[in-house]
């Protein structure tokens, strides 16, 4: 007892320099760890994904445009990267147009605060790069490069930028490897986490709670998918609901839209005007027949249909379908329109602006593998009539369940749908209203993006 009395010992500072020690014991795990996963995807997958990646491109075209884009990258961003001015650069990389119309709202706000502000997009995909190559508001427009361990840090030194950050799902773990290395921080806009996601499997979930673990920020579009995020038990990002951008997307797009005239008055004027938005052939053998029963009952009816893909032989199957029971026109031949039942669009690009016309939508792909987009044409206060296939759009889930959106098994259900919401005015209203209530209460997601990415622009 005197021993202690005399020398007393610091039990605080035992304990602050036992926490230090199984701090840096972990930290050193942990990079070993690290250390460990990237040795295995550079030696095992990344080979693997190049040699799959350039036999792809000898049978599919998309691939081997986007092989062919590639070359000549390094040299071009350069160039490109040497006309940029002092602003901080933030570069966005998304996997394709859909991911990257996400990524629109966040550039024009940023741009709308900071004008001389250096943007720099990124894609995987043919589809992405071939359609926002002329986006004006970007500095540099250019594909990623393959996610070899070399490549990944040419391109950083080459772009330098000040943050990035990654639309919803497109991750490759040598870039976001090499951005921590670098200490650039890195944040995840609209992330999305099912709970059953493969990631989450054995050994797979361990490689993504390194990889999520170099992230600074996963802002995610709804709570479940924070909470499946929380399921990694990262230490490092922040990981916060904040909503989805794609509803403010949806809502500039759809103002534009508002602007533009397609039909003179004379077309629609007096009709009820049903429009079938990216519809595929599983989606044309439900819906043809049933046009042909309402056609009769409804003299006024209209019918728009925008093929996902306005082929020569898509557009010829839908008339060879169509022309023993039902007039038709194509959208290109309208000046010679003569009161037909059936426009045919062969055009592309003016899908969201033909929604301001409709009383009633039908959107595709929900017989078929998967719905398409519902919130452009909910954003116009319309109803919306769907397949059985929707389930891989958590918005038309929703609709459904808030009574904007409808879910057809059969023919028989969706003649029954339509035919109600044509003849039935209050309920017609009642769920165009919902709809659109959906699109501007879910707005907002950008601004509040923009409170997290802001700090590191100063």
């Amino acid at each position: 007892m005197s021993l202690l009395k005399d020398n007393p010992i610091d039990l605080s500072d035992l304990q602050i320099k036992k926490s230090l020690h199984c701090t840096k014991k972990r930290l050193s795990l942990y990079y070993n760890i690290m250390i460990v996963f990237q040795l295995l995807y550079n030696i095992f997958i990344v080979p693997l994904l190049w040699i799959s990646f350039h036999i792809g491109g000898l049978i599919n075209k998309k691939i081997k445009i986007g092989i062919e884009g590639r070359r000549n990258l390094f040299e071009q961003l350069i160039s490109n990267s040497s006309k940029l001015n002092t602003s901080p650069r933030v570069w966005f990389h998304a996997s394709s147009l859909g991911e990257f119309e996400q990524a629109k709202p966040i550039i024009a706000l940023l741009k709308n605060r900071y004008p001389s502000i250096n943007i720099i997009a990124t894609f995987f995909s043919p589809s992405g790069f071939e359609n926002s190559k002329n986006y004006k508001p970007s500095s540099i427009i250019s594909y990623i490069p393959f996610d070899s361990y070399s490549n990944v840090h040419k391109f950083i030194d080459i772009v330098k930028p000040n943050v990035a950050v990654m639309v919803r799902y497109d991750i490759w773990p040598n870039m976001i490897f090499a951005l921590k290395s670098k200490s650039i921080p890195t944040m995840i806009a609209n992330a999305t986490m099912p709970q059953n996601s493969l990631r989450k499997f054995p050994f797979i979930i361990q490689f993504h709670q390194i990889l999520y673990n170099c992230f600074s920020h996963i802002l995610t579009v709804s709570t479940k998918d924070e909470l499946s995020f929380r399921d990694f038990q990262t230490t490092n990002p922040v990981i916060k609901s904040i909503g989805d951008t794609r509803f403010d997307q949806v809502l500039m797009r759809g103002e534009d839209a508002r602007q533009k005239n397609l039909f003179a008055n004379s077309v629609i004027e007096g009709k009820k005007i049903f429009i079938v938005g990216q519809s595929w052939g599983g989606d044309d053998d439900v819906i043809i027949p049933v046009l042909f029963k309402i056609q009769k009952l409804e003299s006024q009816l209209l019918t728009i249909i925008v093929p996902h893909e306005p082929t020569v032989e898509h557009l010829e199957e839908l008339e060879s379908k169509l022309e023993e029971n039902i007039s038709f026109i194509r959208f290109s031949e309208m000046n010679n329109y003569n009161n037909q039942k059936v426009i045919l669009i062969d055009s592309v690009g003016i899908l969201v602006a033909l929604y301001k016309y409709a009383h009633v939508v039908y959107i595709g792909g929900s017989f078929k593998q998967g719905i398409h987009n519902v919130l452009e044409p909910a954003v116009f206060g319309n109803p919306i009539i769907f397949g059985p296939k929707h389930t891989n759009s958590q918005e038309a889930v929703e609709l459904a369940r808030r009574g904007g959106g409808f879910i057809v098994e059969n023919e028989k259900e969706l003649y029954r749908t339509l035919r109600t919401l044509l003849v039935n005015q209050t309920d017609r209203a009642a769920a165009a209203s919902i709809s659109k209530a959906f699109v501007y209460d879910n707005c907002g997601a950008t601004e509040r993006f923009l409170q997290y990415l802001e700090p590191y622009l100063k």
